[in-house]
């Protein structure tokens, strides 16, 4: 029940504190999950965080449910769940309140404007911790660029990359003689 109520509270953090989305709880969730509590490994995460990502639903619950799960089971998987959706949902409902008295207040806008790039620079450096631990050789860096081109230009679906880029890895796998 401890473990319960710590992953309930963690998420709950997690969830609370993380502003501008799914990619931007990667360094949240990598330092509580893999580094504090060490619910997941690296690779577990990041392959958590891909599936979150094409699966339907917000990464971010996506993410905590599969750690959840892993962790706990159902149990696990509903306590990770309500703790990374509680706080948006009390955090929204107080907004959603008040926001019409202060959203034409230019200290309101520039607040937004200044967590927007904040935001930016966290998921750049979840791109950069990715990159370390996810792109180790040249058919890695072929693949980055190939999924980079495919959603970020030509606006291909990410649900599109990443089955792609599965097939690459299991195919490159076979050819390896599938061991490990």
């Amino acid at each position: 029940m401890k473990e319960l109520w710590d992953m309930f509270l963690t998420f709950c953090r997690i969830g609370g504190l993380t502003f501008g989305g799914g990619y931007a709880m990667l360094p949240m969730l990598q330092k509580e999950v893999v580094e504090r509590q060490g619910w997941a490994t690296e690779e577990e995460l990041m392959d958590y965080y891909a599936i979150g990502q094409c699966t339907p639903g917000v990464i971010a619950v996506n993410t905590a449910t599969f750690i959840g799960y892993k962790r706990r089971g159902l149990a696990g998987a509903m306590c990770a769940t309500a703790g990374v959706i509680f706080p948006s949902l009390v955090i929204i409902t107080v907004i959603a309140a008040f926001i019409q008295n202060f959203a034409d207040i230019p200290a309101v806008q520039h607040a937004f404007a200044g967590i927007r790039v904040a935001v930016c620079a966290l998921v750049l450096g979840a791109v950069i911790k990715l990159w370390k631990s996810g792109v180790k050789n040249t058919v890695g860096v072929i693949l980055f660029a190939a999924a980079f081109l495919a959603t970020a230009i030509l606006g291909l679906s990410p649900v599109w990359t990443v089955i792609a880029a599965g097939l690459v890895g299991v195919v490159r796998w076979k050819k390896e003689g599938g061991k490990k």
